[in-house]
C-alpha cells in the first residue's frame, strides 16, 4: 500500500473531522445553483431555427397505371394498446440522456462572507490548527474568493494547497554530513515514541548501506533498552548498553569512541523520556551534550524531537522548550494514526519553521516515512491522492 494511502486511512479522524465540518460549514447557508450568476442573470439559450426540408427536385415521370378503389380503402386494422409509460425522470444533460446515465446530484455552494469564514477558523482551530494558524489561513483562503458561492471541494483543495504552502518550507530529510561518525541525539517526552523512531530509522539507514551504532541511552527503563536490542538485531545495528540506572552522558560518551573506532556513519543515541516543565531532567540533556561535545566539539550534528501527535497544542510548549535546552535540529511525528489532532502540525511549521523530517502512522518499519507536504495537507483535509 501506498504511504499516501496509509496516511490517509489513518488520518481517518483528522481529514473526517475537517471534511465533515466544511460540508456542514457548506450546507448550512449553501443552495444547489449551477453558477455564481442568478437565473435571471444568465443568457437565454439561443434559438436555432431549423430550416424546412428541400423540396424534391422536378422529375417528369411516366404517368402511374390507374390503382383499384378497393386497394386505396383496405380494411383498417385495429389500433394497439396503448403501452404504460414509465415515471419521468429528471433530465440531465444531452451526454447524459444519450449514454442514459442518472444526472449526478447538483453541487452544494455558498457565499464566501465574514460568517462563513468565521466558521471555518472556529473548524480549524477545532483541528488543532491553533488560533493564530487558523486566523492567516482563513484570511489567505478569503483573498480572491471573497464574495463569491464557493463548494465544499473547492475549499478543500484551496485549504491543502494552503496547508502545503504553509508547509512546503519545513519538510526536508534528515541531512547527511560527511563527517564520521554523524551524531544524531533523539529527545523527547515520554511514550513519544523515541525508541521505535530510532529502531525505524536505523533500519533504514542500513538498509541504504549506511553503517550505524546505537546508544541505548535510556538507563532508567529496562524495557526502552530491550525493545532497541530488538531493532538492533532485526537491522543488523549494534547497540551499546549499560547497566541500569547508570549516567547516560558516561555511555554516550563511551558510544562516540566506539563508533568513532569502528568506522560507522552514524551513531543514533536514545535518551529518557522527559517532561518539558522538569528542569533537572532538561540540565541531564543539556549535561548529555557537554560531555559528547568534549569528544567532538561539533556534536550533535542533528537533534531531533521526536512528537506524539496525540499531544495536540502542547507539542507547542514542548518544542520551545526542548529548543532552548537542546537546540533542536528536526522534528519527527509520530502516532499520526491515533488522533483528530493531526493540524498540529501545521501549526508547528507555521510558528516556529522547524524541519519536519519524517512522520509516523504505525509500528511496522515502513509506517515511518519521509515528510510529503501535499500528500499530508491532501490526507488531512480528505481530498484524493
Amino acid at each position: 500500500m501506498a504511504f499516501f494511502q496509509k496516511l490517509k486511512d489513518r488520518l481517518f479522524n483528522s481529514s473526517s473531522k475537517l471534511e465533515k465540518g466544511i460540508d456542514a460549514i457548506v450546507e448550512e447557508g449553501g443552495d444547489d445553483a449551477p453558477d455564481d450568476r442568478s437565473e435571471a442573470q444568465a443568457p437565454a439559450e439561443p434559438t436555432v431555427e431549423t430550416p424546412p426540408p428541400p423540396a424534391d427536385p422536378v422529375i417528369p415521370r411516366p404517368s402511374p397505371e390507374p390503382i383499384p378503389q378497393d386497394a386505396l380503402d383496405p380494411e383498417p386494422e385495429p389500433e394497439p394498446e396503448p403501452e404504460p409509460q414509465p415515471a419521468s425522470k429528471p433530465r440531465g444533460g444531452l451526454v447524459d440522456r444519450l449514454v442514459g446515465r442518472a444526472p449526478e446530484a447538483p453541487v452544494v455552494r455558498r457565499v464566501m462572507d465574514d460568517e462563513m469564514l468565521e466558521s471555518l477558523e472556529e473548524l480549524l482551530i477545532t483541528a488543532d490548527l491553533g488560533v493564530d494558524t487558523a486566523v492567516r489561513v482563513t484570511a489567505n483562503l478569503a483573498e480572491g474568493r471573497y464574495g463569491r458561492r464557493i463548494s465544499t471541494a473547492e475549499i478543500k483543495t484551496a485549504l491543502a494547497a494552503e496547508i502545503t504552502r504553509i508547509m512546503e518550507p519545513v519538510a526536508r530529510p534528515l541531512p547527511l554530513y560527511p563527517e564520521k561518525p554523524q551524531v544524531v541525539l533523539v529527545v523527547g517526552v515520554n511514550g513519544s515514541g523515541k525508541t521505535t523512531t530510532i529502531g525505524k530509522l536505523a533500519s533504514q539507514f542500513r538498509a541504504a548501506g549506511k553503517k550505524v551504532v546505537i546508544a541505548a541511552g535510556d538507563t532508567f527503563r529496562a524495557a526502552a533498552v530491550e525493545q532497541l536490542q530488538v531493532w538492533g538485531d532485526r537491522a543488523g545495528v549494534p547497540v551499546m548498553t549499560a547497566p541500569e540506572g547508570s549516567d547516560p552522558a558516561s555511555l554516550a560518551f563511551d558510544a562516540l569512541t566506539k563508533a568513532q573506532a569502528d568506522g560507522a556513519d552514524l551513531l543514533m543515541i536514545d535518551t529518557a523520556g522527559r517532561l518539558q516543565n522538569r528542569a533537572d531532567l532538561m540540565e541531564e540533556l543539556a549535561k548529555i551534550i557537554r560531555v559528547i561535545r568534549k569528544k567532538n566539539p561539533e556534536a550533535p550534528h542533528n537533534t531531533l524531537l521526536v512528537l506524539d501527535a496525540t499531544t495536540g497544542q502542547n507539542a507547542l510548549s514542548q518544542v520551545k522548550t526542548f529548543q532552548q535546552m537542546a537546540d533542536i535540529s528536526g522534528l519527527v511525528m509520530t502516532k499520526l494514526d491515533g488522533t483528530a489532532k493531526g493540524g498540529v502540525l501545521v501549526a508547528l511549521a507555521d510558528k516556529f519553521g522547524l524541519p519536519i523530517h519524517a512522520i509516523g502512522v504505525g509500528e511496522q518499519i515502513d509506517d515511518l516515512a519521509a515528510f510529503d507536504p501535499e500528500e499530508f495537507s491532501a490526507a488531512l483535509v480528505g481530498l484524493e491522492e
